[in-house]
């Protein structure tokens, strides 16, 4: 085993996890997830079947990554948030044929005890505050909170936030690590260089 398994986790035949993850107290990885390399999952966190986890993810505890959630390299998973599979549950319908993806792009944060509504796609490096309940797509860079989520400003890689306007056109610097981000037509780009 390339891999940290605690004695109380229970990992179902044929799941695949990477080299270097960690595995703690009271974990259930179903048999069909894919989970990548040097993952941590924490305490009393919940796999699936048809989940994902890219590499160096972290999913801290009490996390429940349900059927058709999809999790880019580097995602940090607050504790207690929530990702839901099924728009319009009932107990006693069955709609298991009905679960919609979600999508987490590389590098966003996902605060604790925030709410990820099934369907959305949240972009590369955005960040969700802590509490928020996503029912919309979130753009690549974008800071959300709020209950429903809006936008409110833009973050670095870094994790910072960045001095720009919502919307219009303008460029900025992190000013930890001096990246360039220009802001043009609503969407933010990282420039190269």
């Amino acid at each position: 085993m390339s891999y940290f398994r605690h004695d109380t986790a229970v990992v179902d035949d044929g799941a695949q996890i990477g080299d270097g993850s960690n595995i703690w107290h009271f974990v259930h990885v179903c048999s069909n997830a894919k989970i990548g390399k040097n993952v941590s999952l924490g305490q009393n966190v919940y796999v699936g079947n048809r989940v994902l986890i890219g590499d160096r993810c972290k999913i801290q505890n009490n996390v429940s990554v349900y059927d058709n959630v999809f999790l880019a390299d580097d995602v940090f998973c607050g504790p207690s948030m929530v990702f839901t599979n099924v728009h319009n549950p009932r107990s006693f319908i069955e709609r298991k044929d009905e679960y919609r993806d979600t999508r987490v792009n590389k590098g966003a944060t996902l605060g604790a005890n925030c709410t990820i509504i099934c369907g959305v796609v949240i972009g590369k490096y955005s960040f969700v505050g802590a509490g928020a309940v996503v029912n919309s797509n979130v753009p690549p860079y974008a800071l959300v909170v709020g209950v429903p989520s809006r936008q409110i400003g833009w973050i670095s890689e870094f994790g910072e936030q960045l001095d720009l306007p919502l919307t219009g056109s303008a460029t900025t610097r992190c000013k930890h690590t001096g990246q360039v981000y220009q802001l043009d037509k609503g969407r933010l780009y990282k420039l190269d260089g």
